[in-house]
């Protein structure tokens, strides 16, 4: 989300304090954190990758704002949003009669971001002419405007972001080998939200009071029902999914629509995925040693499977069968990956995909605890 950087250490401060709380206190948005603080202070080129709305120009802002050039431009480009012949002049310039309607010079982004930061959002999209001229920036710290005879000399720290496999595109042709090596000196992955689902209760509380004071709205306090409906929810759009739900329902005064919205998608998402299938490479994840024979916990409680499970009597709406479904069979998958890593827990997080903190509470919810 955008906010105004002032000029004042105290505003920057503030600012700081803005980027650390959007950025989150689990364990993989800590080690983001503490990346961001490593290279800050260098000019070194840094990739940010992750999916659509997982806060990557939050991470260039924050590095932006962490570096020597805090008191330069911060400039922004998305690659994106403009065809390739118009994207190159707005990055390089153009000189008058370039082109039909150049009547007069105009600087490029790069001379406005001149001693600051270049933020270059969806760097994939760019076209292979415009990556050499690009290449040449990186390399030596100078183009020629479109049109132009001379060379112009920037200094500028380059920031890129993708959601995209960079190294497929490179594979296809579509993106060039030695710009990406180019890019990616330094490389910050950004995990979606689903597989930090802690946080999404502390992110609620922080945008919520945020557009309350920003649209001078009473402040709102999140139902426990719909908490967990967010909790559920996987988050296709990621925070920047949740902080617009967030500010409608803010400016509504109402959670009654959103909550109608979650519960939909949720349904129709068990409805459709069925079964959770078990994960093939469960097998073969590292297995930690197992404990001396006397210490060696008491063989776990049988757990319900497909062959040995009553199936429950038919009654009740589809909804309700598909969730009940959904339930039994998260259970076995969380029971199976446990004893594949002898429950140790943190492992059988990871090959879930899901928080340590959600395996315990998945755990407790469907009293496998009891048969640890």
């Amino acid at each position: 989300m955008p906010v105004t950087l002032a000029g004042d250490s105290q505003a920057r401060a503030a600012s700081r304090r803005f980027y650390s709380e959007l950025l989150g206190s689990s364990g993989q948005m800590r080690e983001v954190r503490e990346l961001i603080d490593r290279v800050a202070d260098t000019d070194v080129t840094v990739l940010i990758r992750g999916e659509s709305g997982t806060g990557k120009e939050l991470v260039a802002r924050a590095v932006h704002e962490a570096s020597p050039r805090r008191e330069r431009t911060f400039v922004k480009v998305n690659c994106a949003a403009l065809p390739s012949e118009l994207l190159e002049s707005e990055l390089f310039g153009f000189e008058r009669g370039a082109f039909t309607g150049a009547i007069q010079q105009k600087p490029g982004k790069f001379e406005f971001a001149n001693h600051g930061t270049m933020f270059l959002d969806e760097i994939s999209e760019m076209g292979p002419p415009l990556q050499s001229k690009l290449l040449q920036v990186l390399q030596d710290g100078e183009f020629a405007r479109l049109g132009g005879r001379q060379d112009v000399k920037v200094d500028v720290r380059v920031v890129a972001a993708t959601n995209r496999d960079l190294e497929s595109a490179v594979a296809e042709g579509q993106f060039r080998e030695d710009l990406y090596f180019r890019l990616n000196v330094v490389c910050i992955t950004l995990p979606p939200l689903r597989q930090r689902r802690d946080e999404i209760r502390r992110l609620t509380e922080f945008f919520l009071a945020h557009y309350s004071q920003h649209y001078n709205k009473p402040p709102m306090a999140m139902a426990t029902d719909t908490l967990r409906l967010f909790a559920e929810y996987d988050w296709p759009g990621n925070v920047r999914e949740l902080e617009n739900l967030l500010k409608r329902m803010v400016i509504l005064g109402t959670d009654s629509a959103i909550r109608r919205e979650l519960a939909d998608a949720i349904a129709k998402r068990e409805m459709r995925v069925g079964p959770i299938p078990v994960i093939e490479h469960a097998a073969q994840a590292p297995v930690t040693p197992a404990a001396p024979p006397a210490a060696a916990a008491p063989p776990p409680a049988p757990v319900a499977t497909a062959e040995t499970m009553t199936p429950p009597p038919l009654c009740g709406s589809l909804k309700d069968i598909g969730r009940t479904a959904a339930r039994e069979a998260e259970r076995q998958l969380i029971y199976r990956t446990l004893q594949q890593t002898r429950w140790n827990r943190r492992e059988a997080a990871e090959i879930l995909g899901i928080s340590y903190k959600a395996l315990l509470y998945k755990i407790k919810e469907a009293e496998l605890d009891k048969a640890s």
